[in-house]
């Protein structure tokens, strides 16, 4: 009665373990020792893993939000001076510039991939030790982070010329003229660049998951 109490107060469940006896040729089983197990002992469901998987989901709709406001801003920025001629108006608009339809097209790209990413997402959370979705989204990041950076990159060289020209090259700094053009194509640029950001922790957590399975 005492060994049961003093069990029963230590949290340890009994388990029944029947002893099974040697036939008569003298070859039976080894007795089967069964250990106690404690209340509260959950093995670990998924440990950092489920920390990495929720932290992967904020990033990506961060994510999203800057590739989606820069390619908006971007895709709504013109301006028209207030003096114009019979034959000339002077306007500016983003897609009188190559480079800045390419950044348009690269942060939509990403935001519609992110989107989509969203769901494989939440399964690494629902599964931690899951490997295919995980390493689909480490190589569909990499993409979607070589295209933001190129679109970014070649923005912010236009940026800077129409910012401070090229006298070597007869280049004018347009934002001297175009005073609201110039801050809203730089705030774009602003925002796919911290989308860049993003996408380079999202890379590294993928790789570090990946690595510890």
């Amino acid at each position: 009665m005492e060994s049961s109490r003093s069990g029963k107060e230590s949290g340890d469940i009994a388990i029944p373990v029947r002893e099974v006896k040697p036939s008569k040729s003298g070859k039976g089983a080894p007795p089967v020792v069964a250990a106690p197990i404690r209340h509260g002992q959950v093995p670990p469901a998924g440990g950092w893993k489920r920390g990495v998987g929720i932290i992967d989901l904020i990033l990506r709709v961060c994510a999203i939000t800057a590739t989606l406001a820069a390619a908006a801003v971007m895709g709504t920025t013109s301006q028209n001076l207030p003096f114009f001629t019979r034959l000339f108006q002077f306007q500016a608009s983003y897609d009188d510039f190559p480079t800045f339809t390419f950044f348009l097209a690269g942060n939509a790209i990403t935001c519609a991939y992110l989107v989509i990413s969203l769901p494989f997402s939440i399964v690494c959370i629902v599964r931690p030790y899951i490997v295919g979705a995980r390493m689909l989204l480490l190589i569909f990041d990499t993409l979607a982070l070589a295209l933001t950076m190129a679109s970014a990159s070649a923005a912010a060289a236009i940026v800077y010329l129409a910012h401070n020209g090229n006298p070597n090259t007869n280049w004018p700094a347009l934002c001297q003229q175009f005073n609201e053009f110039c801050p809203r194509v730089s705030g774009a640029v602003v925002g796919s660049f911290l989308a860049v950001a993003i996408l380079v922790v999202l890379v590294v957590l993928s790789a570090a998951a990946l690595r510890r399975n």
